[in-house]
């Protein structure tokens, strides 16, 4: 674990995870935790919007597209249109593995894109590059 007083530490990278699955969830934030990472997981795609909407530094957004409420694409979309979220890197995570899902999470502004069953350690690489 880091510690955020330790100079020698890398500095602590937020990422907000929003998925209604709270197993998935939990795994992706126990394993992004291993990491230089502060996770803060929310539960469906409006608690998303409102925590984006607000002033809490995000580094990296990880967005299942099936939520209550609003979907991860929805999100994105209304993400992509704050000034202060517009070029946040989103992973979008999603059992819908269509092409057309993926090609319109893209075309939203997606970063990247990972169906479930996914690989936490994949995907703790992928978020790591980001910061390459």
């Amino acid at each position: 674990m880091t510690d955020p007083h330790d100079p020698l530490d890398p500095p602590l990278r937020r990422v907000l995870v929003a998925d209604d699955e709270p197993h998935i969830g939990r795994i992706i934030q126990l394993k992004l935790e291993q990491g230089p990472y502060d996770v803060t997981l929310v539960s469906d795609g409006q608690e998303a919007l409102d925590y984006l909407a607000g002033d809490a530094p995000v580094d990296v957004i990880l967005l299942d597209i099936m939520m209550p409420f609003l979907s991860g694409l929805e999100v994105l979309a209304e993400a992509r249109k704050l000034p202060h979220r517009a070029a946040t890197p989103v992973i979008i995570l999603t059992a819908k593995g269509q092409e057309s899902d993926r090609r319109q999470a893209l075309e939203l502004g997606a970063t990247d894109f990972f169906t479930k069953p996914f690989s936490p350690k994949k995907l703790l690489a992928r978020v790591d590059a980001l910061f390459e």
